[in-house]
């Protein structure tokens, strides 16, 4: 690795840390910095400080850090895998797909009753998860099948459209549950990492850990694809396997974060982009730490809008995304000669 990438990493790491301790900062009871290091040098002392930093923040700055790793990373081998500069697992519909998959777990455990989510995994969250894959899997299969048919933004707009129609399918879910539960799905229909607790993380960062190792493996044979099917099987890539190792590790990346996050925006089509343009290389090995630490920071820097001690506390996750993320996206749409000439 050259010292550019290197540097970028290092700047980025560093800008991780600084907007995490800032989120462990901010909220409706302002701490310092010397209130956040003493709540994390006295965890399990039971001072007010400790409960809050390691308690209620530690969890979701964790959260998000892993959450937004995650999506960049989904981003950026499903931009690779369909040669698709505005393919992401939003924009394609897998994290529609994964949070109709986890909705109907929850609600047929709502219905069937608690012992339902037991017998399907022996535990509740990975039960969840195994719904949120099962969804995300099959949009992924679906949308791996039409990418071989139709253009860029035909594939687009197909997977806007298995994207909505999930929403649909969950709207009509919500009539098989009460108002309680009605109004859990709409909290995680706008995302968030404050749901996230310790426990979660026993799930959510095996996998992620998981998605990523693929991900690494996975990075010379992805950069051949760059250059088409054609060139990647000249240098004796399997690309029908490679299709389905990718998608598997997508799947190992989004479907978790989808589960206990829901469906985050605008993260994993910006910040590949963003990595790709800061360290003006296309190679994903180089590129996959730069994403994933520029996906943290999008998402620190979302949820600490969110968490300001607001008068009226009603800013969501995905609205900020989507007001940092749609200039992005805009500007993209603007320059990409790709996607312009496939609509030529």
């Amino acid at each position: 690795m050259s010292a550019r990438p290197i540097a970028v990493v290092l700047a980025g790491a560093l800008a991780v840390a600084g907007a995490a301790i800032a989120s462990l900062m901010v909220g409706q009871v302002m701490l310092s910095p010397g209130d956040v290091i003493s709540g994390l040098a006295g965890i399990g002392s039971g001072s007010m400080e400790s409960r809050i930093v390691v308690d209620l923040r530690l969890p979701r700055v964790t959260g998000a850090v892993l959450g937004g790793a995650a999506l960049g990373l989904a981003g950026l081998l499903m931009q690779t895998l369909f040669r698709n500069p505005l393919a992401d697992a939003w924009s394609l519909g897998l994290m529609a797909g994964g949070q109709f998959g986890a909705a109907l777990v929850v609600v047929a455990g709502a219905i069937v009753g608690p012992g339902f989510l037991m017998v399907l995994t022996g535990f509740s969250d990975l039960g969840l998860v195994a719904g949120s894959a099962l969804g995300t899997l099959a949009v992924a299969v679906a949308m791996s099948a039409m990418a071989r048919r139709v253009g860029t933004v035909t594939l687009l707009v197909l997977g806007l459209m298995l994207g909505f129609l999930a929403q649909g399918l969950i709207s009509v879910l919500l009539h098989f549950t009460n108002r309680t539960q009605g109004r859990v799905f709409a909290a995680w229909n706008d995302a968030t990492f404050a749901g996230v607790v310790w426990s979660d993380f026993l799930t959510l960062a095996p996998l992620l850990a998981l998605g990523l190792v693929g991900a690494v493996i996975l990075a010379k044979p992805l950069t051949a694809l760059l250059l088409g099917d054609a060139y990647a099987e000249s240098l004796g890539v399997d690309v029908p396997r490679l299709r389905r190792l990718v998608l598997g590790a997508t799947i190992l990346v989004a479907a978790p974060v989808a589960a206990f996050c829901g469906p985050g925006g605008f993260i994993g089509l910006v910040v590949p982009h963003l990595a790709r343009g800061v360290i003006g290389s296309a190679q994903i090995g180089v590129l996959i730490p730069a994403t994933a630490l520029f996906g943290s920071l999008l998402a620190l820097l979302a949820d600490l809008v969110v968490h300001l001690p607001w008068d009226q506390h009603f800013l969501h996750l995905n609205a900020i995304l989507a007001i940092l993320g749609a200039p992005a996206v805009i500007l993209l749409l603007l320059k990409s000669r790709s996607v312009r000439g496939s609509e030529a």
